[in-house]
């Protein structure tokens, strides 16, 4: 927006979280937040028909097949930016070779995080002109002053504090929660100071999650609920809210990243990599396989080896005791984390520069527009 100041900046997402999350974030930088239109032709047609975009960003992996081929037949220009393809989503395409080479021809650039993405693009059929590494632009989010005092706030109402560790579990899904749960009663029996918050990755869990905890045994608030005198001495916080897990980060002494216990893919660690927390992840990474491998190979992670979901609670306690018990190995972890972010920053000035003349030869082509139609009108008028 800074960069492109005469381009209007409209922004779309699939999920209702995606919405409630990109109206706070984009609150004062878009012109609109819509959905995204389902990926049948005539409803695409007529979603591009209202918007006329000039140019259209997709982001990481959302290749839809009619979506992209109305662009093209508009001639509107399209390029994929931190642009991902897992090895599982690259052997799915690879079944439908042929349409797949037809669908990944509309795009006109394809900015992807590794050179193994970008492989695996021009392995499905992509010129390979189009196809550049720009790196991973989530490596250059940082902290914001709304961020900043939230967690002031967080920190005051809930009384976390040094002398009792708290540990977070992010993004978690069905069944993370009961072997998280499991894994902090064994944690409490050799801590009995530890402290627990539990972060649903999706909203229409937090329900579930919370029936879970009243039946834990163990004291807990909701952050959504009103402030209480349990709020400063609760066991456990959910965090059934949207946007403020970034803000919980600086709080942690560990966090355990979900997604990955279940088979999920894993989750963005470079946020608490950002906030210099030591973070555990569980065998399951697939989506985030460059990054976990980078971090692992930094020793920047902590990654559970694959286990029987029995046995996962016992693994998972076990690293996190032995983790609150050795502060100074939390702290090299941490450290390490930072410095990998910090090896890896400069993906989003790369990726404005490569995108520069696809957005200038999208203006250039709005301008002649708008003055072919003030043309046709004053020939009307005339």
């Amino acid at each position: 927006k800074r960069e492109f100041p005469s381009h209007a900046l409209l922004i779309s997402t699939t999920t209702q979280t995606g919405q409630r999350i990109a109206r706070e974030v984009f609150r004062d930088d878009a012109e609109a937040i819509i959905y995204f239109p389902f990926d049948w032709a005539w409803t695409v047609r007529r979603a591009l028909g209202k918007v006329d975009p000039s140019v259209m960003l997709i982001m990481e992996t959302e290749l839809w097949p009619n979506f992209l081929r109305e662009c093209r037949k508009r001639r509107v220009p399209t390029a994929i930016i931190n642009g991902r393809l897992s090895e599982r989503s690259f052997h799915r395409y690879q079944i439908i070779r042929s349409f797949t080479k037809r669908m990944v021809n509309d795009l006109d650039l394809a900015l992807m995080q590794t050179e193994a993405d970008a492989e695996r693009i021009r392995a499905m059929g992509l010129t390979p002109e189009r196809v550049f590494v720009s790196g991973n632009v989530k490596f250059d989010a940082g902290r914001d002053e709304g961020a900043q005092a939230l967690t002031s706030t967080l920190r005051e109402r809930f009384q976390f504090d040094d002398e009792r560790p708290l540990i977070i579990a992010a993004s978690t899904h069905s069944p993370e929660e009961k072997i998280i749960l499991e894994a902090f009663k064994q944690i409490r029996s050799r801590n009995e100071r530890a402290r627990l918050l539990v972060a649903p990755r999706h909203p229409e869990r937090f329900d579930e999650v919370a029936s879970l905890l009243e039946s834990s045994g163990f004291s807990w608030s909701r952050r959504s609920a009103e402030p209480s005198a349990n709020d400063p001495v609760c066991d456990i916080l959910l965090l059934d809210s949207i946007g403020e897990l970034r803000a919980v980060y600086p709080l942690a002494n560990l966090v355990f990243m979900g997604g990955s216990l279940a088979p999920v893919g894993g989750h963005n660690i470079l946020e608490p990599a950002a906030a210099s927390v030591c973070t555990i992840t569980g065998p399951h990474t697939f989506n985030f396989k460059a990054i976990v491998e980078a971090f692992l190979e930094a020793d920047a992670l902590v990654q559970l080896p694959t286990t029987p979901e029995s046995d996962a609670p016992s693994a998972l306690a076990r690293v996190l005791v032995e983790l609150l018990a050795d502060e100074n190995r939390r702290r090299t972890i941490a450290e390490n984390a930072r410095a990998v972010l910090e090896r890896n920053r400069g993906a989003t000035a790369l990726t404005i520069k490569l995108l520069a003349p696809l957005l200038a030869s999208a203006r250039n082509r709005s301008e002649r527009g708008e003055a072919e139609r003030a043309r046709a009108n004053d020939a009307l008028s005339a």
